[in-house]
């Protein structure tokens, strides 16, 4: 435990949630009343994962432009951050952690007084064979972005580099454009029909569309079943149940899993996707000394009443400082979210917020939906984009209850309307109303959002 007088609070995981909320708690108390030491697997803190693809194409350089925080800036704040330093075990019922070094072995027991588990996710990686051989990528940490971009180095100056990316969901469409960047020859491989399942099939088709037009081989109804190799046990190929794509470099795009081992093996209540439970604190439930958050917890879907599982860096520092107000003496919640989210292949911007067709079903909504294409200008306006919206709404009540949009440049963050409406409730009658900015660089007069409010308003009535 702490040093007497003192509290010490223990943080597993040095990004987003964590050293938010190592930040928020050290700025309500000083180190005389609060010990803070955080442990920190990887080389890396306080970094943006969802930087990643565009480091690997390019963009940005990295890694140390995608590091908000040092570890040095950390300490210097009186944070005992141990880098490359891996928990191994919790002892909930002793309240300490074990500990290994990464460089010596040497293990070690803290105790604490309070506990943020900050874990994060861990790229899905089904288990195939091949599934870990050498050229197979997944990409959720700085030291994995390394470790692909050592990859490619080491393919410079080969002819016809070809690349295979697995999944087509955020990371598997933004590791395609970056892969296309630096000149490699690249094929996705989808179970789905259409990329991008957070949207609707109608919507993931434009996203097939666009890609096929920039030259990325997308192929849908593709099972892996394996991952095949040659000389010296690199990868070769990524086998389906119907062909063999070749392949220098794979890189996985399944999606995320929340990374909840030591959770679990310490009792710690999990949810349907396998993330930890909090209540509105973002305490553990059931756990008075324990915290959680970031990718490793399921969060409350406000549309849909249901605990889901978001891995996006906006809500985990929400989290992190949520939690370091309340380890911290303050106060502090987080409600929940809509679902909002957004990314890009090329110049084709994609956005989602709230319940798809499929999600509304689940839960026993019935609805209406419909689909309008306008511009992110006037259409008058040199550059007008052309961008398609689709929205859902409740039958007999109008209530909004999700929104899709796929376009070109002004096109995503328009989403950001439709998520404000769906945390206050509001109806796609009320959506018609608001008082929008207009000028014609900027928008048509009725803006995409709410030709598509207009559109339903009608649906819904007619729908009785």
């Amino acid at each position: 435990m702490g040093q007497l007088g003192r509290e010490r609070l223990v943080i597993i995981g040095g990004d987003a949630a964590g050293m938010s909320a190592a930040s928020q708690a050290r700025r309500l108390k000083g180190p005389d009343e609060l010990e803070i030491v955080a442990f920190e697997r990887g080389h890396f803190t306080s970094y943006s994962a969802c930087g990643i693809p565009y480091w690997v194409g390019g963009d940005v350089d990295g890694p140390e432009r995608l590091v908000a925080r040092t570890p040095q800036a950390h300490r210097e704040r009186g944070i005992d951050l141990r880098l490359r330093t891996e928990v191994t075990e919790l002892d909930v019922d002793g309240g300490r952690v074990r500990t290994r070094d990464a460089e010596s072995g040497a293990e070690a027991w803290t105790g604490y007084d309070k506990l943020v588990i900050a874990t994060g996710a861990r790229p899905v990686r089904p288990p195939l064979p091949g599934i870990d051989a050498a050229g197979v990528h997944g990409v959720q940490t700085l030291d994995d972005g390394q470790a692909l971009l050592s990859t490619l180095t080491a393919l410079n100056g080969t002819p016809g580099r070809r690349a295979v990316v697995v999944g087509a969901g955020y990371i598997g469409v933004e590791m395609a454009e970056a892969l296309l960047k630096r000149g490699y020859e690249v094929t996705v491989l989808n179970r789905g029909e259409q990329p991008m399942s957070t949207l609707d099939p109608d919507m993931g088709r434009l996203v097939h569309e666009a890609m096929d037009g920039l030259g990325i081989t997308t192929v849908g109804g593709a099972e892996v079943t394996k991952i095949l190799t040659g000389a010296g046990g690199r990868v070769r190929a990524v086998a389906t149940e119907d062909a063999e794509y070749p392949a220098d470099v794979v890189v996985l795009g399944l999606g995320v899993e929340p990374e909840t081992d030591l959770a679990r093996a310490a009792g710690l209540p999990l949810g349907t996707y396998g993330g930890l439970l909090t209540d509105l604190s973002m305490r553990v439930r059931g756990r008075e000394n324990i915290w959680a958050g970031g990718d490793c917890v399921e969060v409350l879907d406000l549309v849909s009443g249901r605990e889901r599982h978001m891995p996006l860096g906006t809500h985990a520092n929400k989290h992190g400082q949520v939690i370091g107000a309340n380890v911290g003496g303050g106060y502090g919640t987080f409600p929940g979210v809509v679902g909002t989210a957004v990314s890009k292949v090329c110049s084709l911007e994609i956005a989602r917020t709230g319940l798809r067709e499929r999600d509304a079903l689940a839960v026993g909504l019935r609805f209406v939906t419909v689909t309008v294409e306008s511009t992110s200008r006037a259409g008058y306006y040199p550059g007008a984009a052309p961008m398609t919206v689709k929205m859902l709404a409740e039958r007999r009540t109008g209530r909004l209850l999700g929104c899709q949009i796929v376009g070109r440049e002004g096109a995503a963050k328009r989403v950001d309307i439709a998520a404000v409406a769906l945390t206050a409730g509001m109806t796609v009658e009320q959506i018609t109303a608001l008082d929008l900015g207009y000028a014609p660089p900027f928008s048509p007069v009725w803006d995409p959002v709410q030709v598509a409010a207009r559109k339903a308003v009608t649906a819904v009535r007619a729908a009785g």
